[in-house]
Parts: C-alpha cells; sequence; structure tokens
C-alpha cells in the first residue's frame, strides 16, 4: 500500500478536525436538552426606580428559599431550611441551638444546593467558584474524597462555607426576563439599564421593548415629536437631575420657556413640582402637539386623526367658547395656522433633536435597547410581550400595516432593529421609519400601547375628566376567552403568555394569573408613581410561581426590626418531575440542529466521506 501524500493528508486530518468539531457540538446538544430548564425571573415596568431595583435584586426576589426547598431532601422542615437560607444571606456559618446540623451537614447541603443549580447548562463552575477553593469544592461537587481538615479543622470550614455561599448567591438566578418600561416616571433609569448591561448580569438578561422605552428610541433616532414628549415626561416628573446626569443642556429651553409660560400662566393639569420645570412642561406639551399633528397628517393609515386637537382648540380661543379648558393661555398658537411652530419653539426643538441625535452617554444606554431588544420572546414554552398581541372586538388578530399576529410583531421587530442600526452609526434615518416609532409609542394598534388613545391634551386642558379616560382594547377581554387563548398558543406554539404595561393592584383582590394560569400579568405597579410595589414572576423546573414585591416602607419597616421582608407568593403551577430543555420550544429547536448534525455525521464528513 503506497503512503498516503501531503494533500491527502491533509484532507484527513482536515475531515478528523471536522468530525472532532459536529461531534464536540453533538454532545454539547445532548447535554443542553437533557439539562433542566434555567430558573428564570421575569419582571417588567421597572419606570426608573433604580434604588428600588437593585434592593429588591440583591435578595434575588425571595428565590434563595424556593431554590433551598427544590434542592435539599423533602424530609428537612422549615426552620432547617429557614437555616440554611439564613446561613447563605450572611456568608458565614453560626450554630442554631434549635438545629440538629453540624459543619459537614452544612457543607453537604450547599454542594447538594450547587449541584442542583448545575443541572443547568447556563454556568460554567470556573465563573462561579473562586480560585482558592475551587478545586476542592469541584471534588465535593463531582463526590470524590476530600482531605479531613475541610471538616474537621474549624478555620478551614468556615472559609470553605464563605466560598459556597458566595457561589450559591451568584447563581440562583439563570436568566432575568425583562418585559420593557425602563425609562419616565421615576429618576434613574440609566441606572437600571447600567446593571443589566454589566459583565454581571448582560448574558442572563433578555429584553422585551416597552412603549417607554420605544419614546425615548425614537426620539434619539431623530423622531422630533417624541424628543419633545421624552423631555416633557422628565420635566412633568422633575427629573432634571437625570437630564443633567445624561449630558442635556436645557439653557435654551429654560429661557424660552420661563418667558412664554410663566408659572404663574400654566393653570392646565400639569404635574411638575418646581416653577421651572413646570413652565418647561408646559412648553414641551404644546411643541409636541404641534409636530405630533404633522406626523398624523402625513399618514392617515395611522388613523389618528382623532389626536388633531389644535384646530379645536384655536376655534375655543376665537370664539371665546373657553369654559371647557383650565387653561387659556396660548401664546404660541396662531389662531389661523395653530400647528406651525414659532420661531422660537423651532430653535428649541432643533437644539433637542441635536443633542438627542449627538448625545454619547444616552447612545451608550440606548445601544442596550437596540442591541438586546425584542418585540416578544418565546422562553420555555411562553410568550412574553410588554403588553398584547393587537386583536379585534370580535377577537382576531388585528391588522396593521397588513399584517398581524406574529407576521406583524416580526415585521416591528425588523423595523426597529433597522431604525437602530442607522442610529448606532449614524446614517440617516427615513422618515417612514421615526413616523412608525411615534405610533408604536402611542398608535391603538401597537403591541405595545393597546388603548383607543393616549389623551395628553385632554388630560392637561380640558375640565371634563370622562374626556381624560384611555379605554382599553380588547386584550384583556379577549383573554378570557378559551377560543383567543386557543389562538395566541397555535400562532406562536406556546402554553402561556407573560405580559405587563397596565398595572394590577393585588391588594384589591385581583390575581397575577388567569384561572387557568395560561395568560399572567407582571405588572404590579413597582414605580412610585404607581402603586410602589410591582409583582415578579419565578420559573424553576419545578414550579411557577408570583411574587408580591415589597413596598419601600414594608421593607424599611422590615430592616428596622430586623426581620425578613414580607413577601406574598401566588403558586400558578407545580410540575411533578423537573422540566427539561427538552420540552421547551427552544428544545425542539436543539434537537432540529442535534437531527442536522447527526445527518452530516452518518455520511463521515460535510465535505467528503471516509
Amino acid at each position: 500500500m503506497s503512503p498516503l501524500t501531503s494533500a491527502e493528508r491533509a484532507m484527513t486530518n482536515l475531515s478528523s478536525a471536522v468530525i472532532d468539531d459536529l461531534s464536540q457540538q453533538l454532545l454539547q446538544l445532548d447535554i443542553q436538552l437533557n439539562s433542566n430548564i434555567p430558573a428564570t425571573l421575569f419582571i417588567s415596568d421597572l419606570h426608573g426606580a433604580g434604588d428600588r431595583f437593585i434592593s429588591i435584586l440583591r435578595g434575588r426576589f425571595g428565590m434563595l428559599y424556593q431554590t433551598c426547598i427544590e434542592a435539599l431532601p423533602k424530609t428537612f422542615s422549615s426552620h432547617k431550611i429557614q437555616y440554611i437560607v439564613n446561613i447563605i444571606r450572611k456568608q458565614r456559618y453560626f450554630a442554631d441551638e434549635n438545629v440538629k446540623m453540624d459543619i459537614q451537614d452544612i457543607i453537604t447541603c450547599f454542594v447538594q444546593i450547587l449541584k442542583y443549580k448545575f443541572s443547568t447548562i447556563e454556568h460554567n463552575i470556573n465563573d462561579v467558584i473562586q480560585d482558592e477553593y475551587r478545586d476542592i469544592i469541584s471534588r465535593m461537587i463531582s463526590g470524590l474524597p476530600v482531605p479531613d481538615p475541610v471538616y474537621e479543622v474549624d478555620i478551614v470550614s468556615h472559609r470553605i462555607i464563605e466560598h459556597l455561599t458566595y457561589a450559591i448567591k451568584r447563581i440562583l438566578l439563570d436568566r432575568i426576563m425583562v418585559l420593557g418600561d425602563i425609562f419616565d416616571r421615576g429618576p434613574q433609569p440609566d441606572k437600571i439599564i447600567r446593571i443589566l448591561a454589566s459583565k454581571w448580569y448582560r448574558n442572563m438578561v433578555h429584553y422585551v421593548f416597552g412603549n417607554h422605552d420605544i419614546l425615548w428610541m425614537g426620539a434619539a433616532a431623530g423622531n422630533r415629536s417624541l424628543i419633545a414628549e421624552a423631555m416633557r415626561i422628565s420635566c412633568r416628573y422633575d427629573h432634571l437631575e437625570l437630564l443633567k446626569r445624561l449630558g442635556f443642556d436645557v439653557s435654551k429651553l429654560v429661557r424660552f420657556s420661563k418667558k412664554t409660560y410663566p408659572p404663574k400662566n400654566v393653570t392646565g393639569n400639569f404635574k411638575a413640582k418646581t416653577p421651572q420645570a413646570k413652565s418647561m412642561e408646559k412648553a414641551l406639551a404644546i411643541i409636541q402637539f404641534k409636530l405630533e399633528e404633522e406626523t398624523i397628517k402625513k399618514h392617515p393609515e395611522f388613523e389618528m386623526d382623532s389626536r388633531l386637537w389644535l384646530k379645536k382648540l384655536a376655534d375655543m380661543l376665537t370664539d371665546g367658547n373657553v369654559e371647557a379648558l383650565n387653561d387659556t393661555h396660548f401664546p404660541t398658537i396662531d389662531l389661523k395656522n395653530p400647528h406651525l411652530l414659532t420661531k422660537e419653539e423651532s430653535a428649541v426643538i432643533d437644539d433637542l433633536e441635536k443633542q438627542f441625535r449627538t448625545n454619547k452617554k444616552l447612545k451608550k444606554l440606548l445601544r442596550f435597547f437596540f442591541e438586546t431588544g425584542e418585540t416578544y420572546i418565546i422562553h420555555n414554552n411562553m410568550l412574553n410581550i410588554h403588553a398584547l398581541i393587537p386583536s379585534t372586538e370580535t377577537g382576531e388578530f388585528d391588522e396593521f400595516l397588513n399584517r398581524n399576529g406574529r407576521d406583524l410583531l416580526n415585521h416591528i421587530q425588523r423595523s426597529i432593529k433597522r431604525i437602530g442600526h442607522a442610529y448606532l452609526s449614524g446614517k440617516k434615518q427615513k422618515e417612514i421609519d421615526l413616523s412608525l416609532m411615534f405610533y408604536l409609542w402611542c398608535g391603538p394598534k401597537s403591541p405595545f400601547f393597546g388603548k383607543d388613545a393616549m389623551k395628553t391634551f385632554e388630560r392637561y386642558f380640558l375640565v371634563d375628566k370622562a374626556t381624560h379616560k384611555e379605554m382599553t382594547l380588547y386584550w384583556a377581554k379577549n383573554l378570557e376567552s378559551p377560543a383567543f387563548k386557543k389562538k395566541i398558543m397555535n400562532e406562536f406554539g406556546i402554553n402561556r403568555v407573560i405580559y405587563g404595561h397596565t398595572p394590577v393592584d393585588f391588594t384589591k383582590g385581583k390575581s397575577m394569573a388567569s384561572e387557568d394560569g395560561m395568560a399572567i400579568n407582571i405588572d404590579g405597579g413597582f414605580a412610585a408613581a404607581y402603586y410602589n410595589r410591582g409583582h415578579a414572576l419565578v420559573h424553576t423546573p419545578h414550579q411557577l410561581y408570583g411574587i408580591i414585591l415589597p413596598t419601600p416602607e414594608e421593607m424599611k419597616k422590615a430592616s428596622t426590626n430586623l426581620e425578613t421582608v414580607p413577601l406574598s407568593v401566588e403558586i400558578i403551577d407545580e410540575f411533578p418531575s423537573p422540566i427539561k430543555f427538552r420540552d421547551t420550544a427552544e428544545g425542539r429547536e436543539i434537537r432540529k440542529k442535534r437531527d442536522a448534525i447527526m445527518e452530516q455525521l452518518k455520511k463521515g464528513s460535510p465535505s467528503n466521506g471516509f
């Protein structure tokens, strides 16, 4: 037999390398299919409550106790579980005379918890265990013998316990699913984004856009009415410090608003507490109304003519028929052409537009949204959206842009990604794309909004409170229909839908989940502008449960009394055996990849056989 030529040897080596690579891929996919699903936290509508989010995130939303229950023997009493939890929280060993557990028992429990958490493939042991005791702890997790001092020399045992508890706290959460609305209402959206985008969390965070995120994204991309609106809301909640922190110069706006809308002439329903912010809020509101009317008239397909209020306002002022108004000071409204900006208004919005387009601090924050965000995410057989899927009164998927259902959400996703690419690369935006961002913020068929109208004008200037009401469309009603639920399941290949956007007050007897557990609303009013409470949802391999989060007052009281912060838990579902990846929608996709690799391996190589 003649020896192989160098070319033949190279071909053989290449083929072997391909086979090895495919084999590794196949084994990795098999491991994933047979792993437990990740423990996932779902939360929505954080609305700038940065310090509160950090405080609750530090406590891992009550997941520590639940993880211990799932990982440790069922025979453990609640008192024993709580003892173990307390050691992990304090990250140091201490004895409890009412619990008969020695140091070896404690270490064994902690190793068992880590083994349970490593039954998913979300974490690498080398990233979780600190260097000093990594070899010893790895041996314990693998069930191998370890030296006697691990259990018998107190100073060694105590240090190992510190390392074990540190590792457990790090991997309690496998994934965080945020269903939108980090911006507005609260003063620290930047703090929340920096946390989620940090090296500690970015690889576990999944993000669904909310309409308030869309507002700021569209403003940064260059939509002028959204620029005015984002600034108006910031002034409305007196977040001038946030604007300063982001690097905005509002001096031109301040001078204009102070001169044009002195506080004594701001008599509408303006919320800003400081005189300066109140003047700015009104100035921006009028600029906003003028700019959005331009977009609405340019796009009749948006069907938003009911929002064209300026001509009606001009008629009331002209006729002196102003009893319906709570504010009649409109010096920048040309009664014949009420939609036109004055020269000074144009200068203000031109200045703000330039700042939004070029603001590097804002771009760094919004990069997280544009690169990470999605219109919807399917995770563990659950559809995650911010607000709703547009639907009709008869329970059909509603059409917008000649699309509906999943096709509509996919189209919107492509559009937002295109807009984001242009923004991040400094390219010129298309007018239709910027107008779409306006519609996604407040249009009735937007999957991020879903009300008949955003009645900002009415709430500001009309006396009759009946005109202020924003009617939620058909989503909530349709979710009561088994046929509509089945339509969602078939459209997306899921068995539950998780959403936020509309706060639910559990103190009034309302539940997060529908009776059948198929539809779950996780917006419990996290920010101070709502109920200051909030909901979270946790999905582990063994359970799906909602958490009613404590208010800041409840947290402060518990801290003062050295008590555990109270958490109300709503059990939604329990699973007789742990859910594996193979049982999920992701698992179906993994199996497709696995089967394709198997076919390649059967042939010997993708390019040539053996």
